[in-house]
């Protein structure tokens, strides 16, 4: 078996990437998502690539999946119903929670507090205690504790999660409660236990991620089993890991234990895309542009890491388990357009046409216009899309426009324009959040755009941000999917330190993650990953004394060997000023300790274009006319495929290609780097 096949499904299409091991040839492919059950598209997609490449499913050694499953189930609420077993005397933490309430001054008054995803009446009791230290205080009730599952099974519960006070330090009474639970629900419900999924201080935070890790467990549980089912009809053999939040794989198995670490499992594949493109382009520091059908991810990578933050969030929940720092708003292809009728001022999305209806011009029934509608209409997007299997409806989208323009009482150009600047507006601000409100310049950043829509509006959006080049990678519209199927396996587990740095042995320090790094080496090792492959790295969370958060910092040990704790406190100084501006005279403490194991990565390099002479009117397909900067402009359409490396391209330009579509616009110069990258510039005069 010599194939890795990557596979991303988004809101309107499942992308594909079946990756050859040994040559670096690759094949891609886009088939309609099935929103209804994503195994069958994810079969059809599959089914579909290897009779392109003429390989049997059967030589497929890696099915490498990215999926927003969990994410959806909590996004609309179709998590399972939750049974949750505390301390004695905290049965209302999940309802006190923390005071946080989003908005200005008027969400006091007028935001809904979202209900909690373990409901009061399943909230129960049970006496016993562990104290800070780890010793017993008490012992648990286990009659008590029988008492309150035997409660929970009668009431119907899916899930069961045992959350009790100082766990993270003592784990026996949450065992103890689980082995009953075993018993009296005869293994009918998933069990998470939150020493096991989230072993840290701050029990409110350790409660919820282990009530969000049970409520999608039976979700994702089913998901994968009738994943694997499908692909065995396939004939695939291969093993089945999903990408997780933070960017690394984990197996099914693991996936299914312990679903909250894939709960940014879709936007994390396009940025680990992202660093395996800017790699081989000699790029380091890069901002991602993830424009899809429903939405738009965007990312900060910095000397080729991207950005780690310790929450995971997902609409109004904001769970403690790793993630890649990923943005996400309302503005994709199909983000439809309208004009309420109290303001009278243009808005575009956060509702979006999907992949059913979709937008007008696909044709599928859709009435509303959408911003594909917009770009078809401006001549951004050629009638013929997918290598010329898919035509595009000029003329339906133009009707739905219309609409819009009689509205507002504009032309039907201007009102398309409009629409297109409003959603780069909309990108533009999303990407502000996560480099100028992060201490970055985004003009030291790159913009690259992918996506099935990124490369429409990468030119566009990096002159708003001052970012270039504007990149469009090879293979845009399914660099997700390549993210996927590029990655390595990765685990952490996590401990609380809480000590004042002054009054920390950085021997002891050691030894605790030398600890830690045996245990995750050991669950990569059970997952079949070769020791001899396996690498460490850990990470502290350090803080001022007084802080109510932490900054997290990337350490190694021969650093912390050679520069003792002065050296950690350093660079968190460092980090603290360049987020804030300013630093503390008073002491530090360190507050968390992680340990990360990662397998070995695919050290695959990307094949380099024949070397042209500049002129790309080899790949030229036809002139074109479209609007821009308010007025009619001559383009051309050129083929992706036949251009060379070095072929420089004036905007304004249209360059297609079976996934996606790059514009350039008038002011613009585009040229082809060494490995088929589009690396967009302003000329001289723009």
């Amino acid at each position: 078996m010599r194939y890795r096949l990557g596979v991303d499904v988004g809101g309107t299409f499942t992308d594909l990437l079946l990756l050859d091991q040994e040559n670096g040839a690759f094949w891609r492919h886009k088939t309609p998502s099935t929103p209804h059950d994503s195994s069958e598209g994810i079969l059809n997609g599959v089914l579909a690539i290897t009779a392109e490449a003429e390989v049997d499913p059967g030589d497929i050694e890696f099915f490498l999946h990215g999926t927003t499953v969990a994410t959806n189930a909590v996004l609309q609420n179709k998590g399972a119903r939750v049974g949750l077993i505390t301390t004695e005397g905290y049965r209302d933490i999940m309802q006190i929670a923390r005071s946080f309430v989003p908005g200005g001054l008027a969400a006091w008054i007028v935001w809904p507090k979202p209900q909690p995803l373990a409901a009061l009446e399943d909230t129960l009791t049970v006496g016993g205690r562990m104290g800070a230290d780890g010793k017993e205080v008490r012992p648990v009730d286990e009659a008590g504790a029988r008492a309150a599952l035997e409660q929970l099974k009668a009431q119907g519960v899916e899930a069961l999660t045992v959350s009790l006070i100082n766990a993270y330090v003592n784990g026996a009474h949450e065992k103890r409660i689980g082995a009953i639970a075993e018993e009296v629900f005869g293994g009918a419900v998933p069990i998470s236990l939150s020493h096991e999924v989230l072993p840290e201080m701050q029990e409110y935070e350790r409660t919820l991620s282990t009530v969000a890790n049970a409520a999608v467990r039976p979700v994702v549980g089913k998901y994968i089993a009738n994943l694997r089912d499908k692909l065995v009809q396939a004939g695939v053999k291969g093993k089945l890991s999903l990408l997780r939040s933070d960017g690394g794989l984990m197996s099914s198995q693991k996936a299914e234990e312990h679903p909250v670490n894939i709960l940014m499992s879709g936007p994390a594949g396009g940025v680990t895309g992202a660093v395996w493109v800017a790699k081989n382009a000699g790029l380091k520091n890069i901002l991602t542009l993830d424009v899809g059908g429903t939405s738009t991810d965007v990312a900060l990578i910095e000397n080729l890491e991207p950005r780690r933050v310790r929450t995971t969030e997902v609409g109004h929940l904001s769970v403690r388990a790793s993630a890649l720092d990923v943005k996400t708003v309302g503005a994709g292809g199909g983000s439809i357009a309208h004009v309420p009728e109290l303001t009278g001022a243009l808005r575009v999305g956060p509702e979006s046409a999907g992949a059913v209806p979709g937008p007008v011009a696909y044709s599928k029934g859709g009435e509303l216009p959408t911003v594909t509608d917009a770009n078809v209409v401006l001549g951004y997007l050629p009638e013929d899309l997918l290598g010329g299997s898919f035509k595009l409806d000029r003329e339906g989208a133009k009707v739905a426009v219309q609409t819009i323009a009689d509205a507002l009482g504009v032309t039907l150009m201007d009102a398309a324009r409009g629409i297109i600047d409003i959603v780069n507006e909309n990108m533009f601000g999303a990407l502000r959040m996560i480099s100028v409100q992060q201490g970055y310049d985004p003009r030291h950043f790159a913009l690259m755009g992918f996506g099935g829509a990124g490369p429409l509006h990468v030119n566009a959006v990096a002159k708003l941000m001052g970012s270039w080049s504007a990149v469009s990678p090879m293979s845009p519209g399914v660099l997700c999917a390549l993210g996927d199927a590029t990655t390595r396996m990765r685990t952490e587990t996590a401990r609380s330190f809480s000590k004042l740095a002054d009054q920390t042995d950085v021997a002891d320090l050691i030894a605790l993650l030398d600890e830690m790094a045996a245990q995750t080496r050991a669950e990569l090792e059970a997952d079949g990953i070769p020791s001899d492959s396996i690498t460490s790295e850990f990470e502290v969370d350090v803080r001022y004394a007084g802080q109510a958060f932490e900054v997290p910092l990337t350490i190694d040990q021969a650093t912390l060997r050679e520069k003792g704790i002065e050296g950690i406190l350093a660079r968190f100084d460092e980090e603290h000023h360049r987020l804030f501006t300013f630093n503390m005279d008073t002491p530090h403490e360190i507050v968390n300790l992680r340990a990360v194991a990662l397998g070995e990565s695919l050290e695959l390099e990307a094949q380099e274009l024949p070397k042209g002479n500049g002129d790309p009117s080899a790949a030229r397909i036809k002139d074109h006319t479209l609007w821009m900067d308010g007025e009619e402009r001559q383009a051309v359409i050129y083929d992706r495929a036949k251009l060379l490396q070095g072929d420089i391209i004036q905007g304004p330009a249209i360059i297609t290609e079976m996934d996606s579509t790059t514009l350039v616009e008038h002011d613009c110069t585009a040229t082809i780097d060494a490995v088929g990258n589009i690396l967009i510039n302003p000329t001289e005069e723009g």
